[in-house]
């Protein structure tokens, strides 16, 4: 039985084939020529990606500083509009005094002081510092601080019973505790 084999090939018997360019290198020659190809692609492909890389560093590092400015910015000027609304209630306070030299009417300057007085606290109401409730309320050292026990026989132990000086809350953060006086607890004779 006579065997199918197909026969070696020499290089020179490739130009016989059809459709054979002898001006394209033999696969095996191809290979290194491939090779120093990929290299190349895959070096511009680094090149590349290490430029994206260095371009998103200095994008975020640019951001990051424009982010601090813009932080310290609002935390410099944080104040400004709460400036804004006392200002006038200073100016009225400045025409109250002013009208007061003029006049010797105590009435209008009172009335006048007190009408800025409202003011200040609505503007201050305005900007979420309100003011701690304390006459008449259990003394709580998170929020009275207490100058004196004075023996008040009608009102409970460290009961508020006058306040030296408001205290005010920012939200839920104490400003400034108000400064009271607290009845004293009876003392046995």
């Amino acid at each position: 039985m006579p065997e199918n084999r197909t026969p070696e090939r020499t290089p020179g018997d490739a130009a016989a084939q059809p459709g054979f360019d002898e001006s394209q290198p033999h696969p095996a020659e191809a290979e290194p020529s491939s090779l120093a190809e990929q290299l190349e692609a895959a070096q511009a492909d680094r090149d590349a990606n290490l430029q994206k890389w260095l371009l998103a560093v200095a994008d975020f590092d640019n951001s990051r500083r424009r982010m601090h400015k813009e932080f310290e910015q609002e935390r410099r000027y944080a104040a400004l509009p709460l400036a804004r609304d006392l200002l006038p209630a200073l100016d009225n306070l400045q025409r109250a005094l002013e009208a007061a030299q003029t006049t010797n009417d105590a009435a209008k300057l009172i009335e006048g002081v007190q009408m800025v007085a409202r003011q200040f606290d609505d503007v201050l109401g305005k900007h979420n510092i309100v003011p701690i409730d304390a006459v008449g309320q259990s003394f709580d050292p998170n929020r009275h601080q207490a100058l004196q026990q004075v023996p008040a026989p009608d009102k409970p132990p460290m009961t508020v019973l006058a306040e030296y000086e408001r205290g005010f809350t920012l939200h839920d953060r104490i400003v400034r505790p108000s400064t009271v006086v607290v009845s004293a607890p009876a003392t046995a004779e």
